[in-house]
């Protein structure tokens, strides 16, 4: 029967092989996979997604947290929370693409210490900001291309690989630091900080830098082929090998994403914060991690919302604001923190029962 079929393909496609009917067959195969993981419209569909019941346990926090707090709905706390958790939702968008592939990047917190210091060495030598830009991005790449490398390509562990990177990096910036801080930024220090910590139309500047990132990464998810071939690893890498995705390049691909999208948080960071440590973004990968598995993007591969970071990234900040205002000490942040992360990923493994 099997021959039959091949033989039938055969006479309407003359020319092709075997081989040939098989990577139709599994294009298909992966484009169905696809299909059924990308992120689908309407109301019906919303409900089923993490991110949507993710924003609704952050309403009912904050409805409880207006009874709580006289201090909570003010313009300035509003200001502070969005502002706060932008800069994390920048990097969980990068985030969420390395977990969707089912990897992790544990050294996105030291990367942040080494851009802030690359970046600041670089303007406070009276580089411009464009220099200085640069030079904090294509360190984050460096990084990234690295740690992809590594994994892709020698087959490491992503969990050991970026373990290691995580001492690496944070050593390097104390030792070209000479351990000192950096409030100096050249000629365009007025303009860096009016970037990372000023606002347009009552928004902080990296808010919009997180909507228009948002919106770049909902297209890239629904319609770019890299959106495509990164979803196809997650759900089956070697199917998508078969199917003839350059997997290895892909990963690589995926954690330069997520390095650079660390290195923009740490340019708007540093911005913000007015100067530069080599000590900064410590334990910062517990908080993007979290919020990007908050969010919906699956630990075992092939899930992810552009949403789902950001959504995810506004919970994480709002527990540690709430406790604050509540009165309730910040040793208990990591607590809550950590609670949602297993009760996200709880809920995600209810989801997959249930759709099984």
């Amino acid at each position: 029967m099997t021959e039959e079929l091949t033989d039938q393909k055969q006479r309407r496609h003359p020319g092709r092989g075997p081989v040939d009917t098989l990577n139709e067959m599994d294009h298909a195969a992966i484009d169905e996979s696809i299909t059924s993981r990308q992120e689908v419209s309407g109301f019906g569909s919303m409900i089923r997604t993490q991110p949507f019941w993710v924003f609704l346990a952050i309403l009912a926090i904050g409805i409880v947290m207006t009874f709580v707090s006289d201090a909570f709905m003010t313009e300035r706390n509003m200001f502070n929370i969005t502002r706060n958790f932008a800069f994390f939702g920048i990097m969980a968008l990068g985030m969420s693409a390395v977990i969707c592939t089912a990897g992790i990047d544990l050294s996105v917190g030291s990367l942040l210490g080494l851009c802030a210091i690359t970046l600041g060495l670089t303007m406070q030598s009276g580089w411009g900001i464009e220099v200085g830009f640069v030079v904090c991005m294509l360190t984050a790449a460096a990084v990234g291309a690295i740690n992809g490398v590594l994994i892709a390509y020698l087959k490491m562990a992503p969990f050991v690989v970026t373990l290691g990177m995580l001492a690496m990096a944070r050593s390097i910036a104390m030792v070209i630091s000479n351990n000192k801080m950096i409030y100096e930024f050249g000629p365009d220090m007025e303009l860096f900080e009016w970037i990372g910590g000023e606002s347009m139309l009552g928004v902080p500047n990296v808010v919009w830098v997180l909507i228009l990132m948002t919106a770049g990464f909902w297209w890239v998810w629904r319609y770019s082929t890299w959106g495509r071939w990164v979803i196809a690893i997650g759900g089956n890498a070697q199917a998508a090998k078969l199917s003839g995705i350059p997997v290895e390049r892909m990963i690589v691909s995926v954690y330069m994403v997520c390095s650079m999208c660390t290195g923009l948080a740490a340019f708007m960071f540093i911005g913000y914060t007015g100067s530069a440590t080599n000590g900064m973004g410590v334990t910062y990968e517990l908080n993007v991690i979290a919020a990007s598995v908050i969010g919906g993007a699956n630990l075992m591969g092939g899930v992810v919302y552009a949403l789902g970071a950001p959504i995810g990234a506004a919970l994480v900040e709002l527990i540690r604001n709430s406790l604050l205002l509540a009165g309730i000490p910040a040793l208990w942040q990591q607590f809550f923190v950590g609670l949602f992360l297993i009760l996200a990923v709880l809920l995600e493994q209810i989801r997959s029962r249930g759709r099984s």
